[in-house]
């Protein structure tokens, strides 16, 4: 019996980490969906780069900062336990390969191909499993002393503020490091052009690979079969709604805004999904929704951020706020499971936030002072796709 439940938890892990793989495809066309057509190819280039170059990076140093685990031992050594171990590596390497997939989004159309990968590589060996292990792992205390002072240690069950308010963050560095594509706005500050997403079907088509990718992305976060909880997979559901039908009201029917409501709902989510009542879990979403549509329209119009698919809004902004509700909608008094503090979401949230934006400015802008993070004008305005990879996403037959 006891090798029936560790092959079970082992595929029970691999199926969500094979689920949260599948999502980058949905981060790629979400982007290629978003950006102009020049730079469709440079969109799918990069996500399944950035994944290659986060496992070598998350195998070799950023799992063992983050748990203390390292993999240089002997095969025999490796598949004990059914090689629970190693599912486990997959299925939050997959987690931390969003956070380069997060920024991507942040920096499209104007961004040099090798200097990212460098970010990528440090980002996901160190930044990013710093605060993991603290969040997840307890490394240096800081959950301890919450705990003693708050009454309840952070809770973050699938990473609101882990992952997604993490990438949001690092992004908002890299975006500001990086600045505004060519001729976004004029001297005065003012919008001067606007770039509609190139393709809707493509929008669409990445926002419902990650809706559905969600659902292992939060319920699979359980890590065994024994703690599964469909009270994760029902808040997460409602969730994705509020923040679909909350998006669609204040973003006037816009399918963009459609589209990356349930996103926002569900990144708000991850945090509580496993303490919240359904309803609140509904209203989480619902406000992550109408807020991701006015700081996305603020930070393009009002702050001259130009962040081409609004990922500080949707991951840094919506995950924070996840992180926070958690602590209020988690509360017995709120039809939640208790056990969770206000304070220590807050506090929590607010480290998580510190390092990555910290973090983010400090990689991105070491990378422009020393190799330079742009393309030149000339290279931007023909097009990542020719200017990097040389090829359009439709080359005509005389090509």
């Amino acid at each position: 019996m006891e090798a029936l439940q560790t092959s079970s938890d082992v595929l029970f892990i691999l199926l969500g980490a094979i689920m949260v793989l599948a999502m980058h495809s949905g981060f790629a066309f979400l982007e290629v969906g978003t950006v102009r057509k020049k730079n469709q190819v440079n969109a799918l280039v990069k996500i399944l780069c950035d994944f290659s170059v986060s496992t070598i990076a998350y195998f070799f140093v950023g799992y063992m900062v983050a748990y203390g685990v390292e993999f240089m031992r002997g095969a025999d050594q490796l598949v004990a336990k059914s090689g629970y171990e190693l599912v486990k590596f997959f299925f939050l390497l997959t987690f931390a390969a969003a956070i380069p997939a997060i920024i991507s989004g942040g920096i499209a159309e104007r961004a040099r191909f090798y200097p990212q990968l460098m970010a990528t590589a440090i980002v996901v060996a160190l930044v990013y499993p710093f605060f993991e292990g603290i969040a997840w792992n307890g490394n240096f205390g800081i959950q301890d002393w919450m705990k003693s002072t708050f009454g309840a240690s952070f809770h973050d069950f699938a990473g609101s503020v882990v992952v997604h308010a993490m990438g949001g963050w690092l992004a908002l560095g890299a975006v500001i490091m990086l600045g505004a594509r060519h001729g976004r706005y004029t001297k005065e500050g003012k919008v001067a052009v606007a770039h509609p997403p190139s393709s809707i079907p493509f929008l669409a088509l990445g926002a419902w690979i990650l809706t559905v990718g969600w659902f292992g992305f939060n319920v699979m976060s359980a890590q065994t079969i024994g703690a599964i909880s469909g009270l994760v997979a029902l808040n997460s559901l409602m969730a994705m709604v509020g923040g679909t039908l909350a998006a669609m009201l204040a973003g006037k029917n816009d399918p963009g805004f459609v589209h990356n409501g349930p996103l926002a709902g569900l990144v708000a989510v991850c945090a509580g999904s496993d303490v919240m009542h359904p309803v609140g879990s509904l209203v989480v979403g619902a406000v992550a929704g109408a807020g991701f549509v006015w700081l996305f329209t603020m930070a393009q119009n009002k702050w001259r951020i130009d962040d081409v698919l609004g990922v500080w809004p949707l991951h840094g902004l919506c995950g924070a706020w996840g992180g926070i509700a958690a602590g209020v909608f988690g509360q017995v008094g709120l039809g939640g499971v208790g056990g969770i503090s206000l304070m220590s979401q807050i506090v929590g949230t607010l480290i998580g936030v510190a390092i990555a934006l910290v973090c983010g400015f400090a990689i991105y802008g070491a990378l422009r002072g020393m190799v330079g993070l742009r393309l030149s004008a000339e290279q931007e305005y023909q097009g990542a796709d020719l200017s990097i990879h040389k090829i359009t996403a439709t080359p005509s037959a005389q090509d």
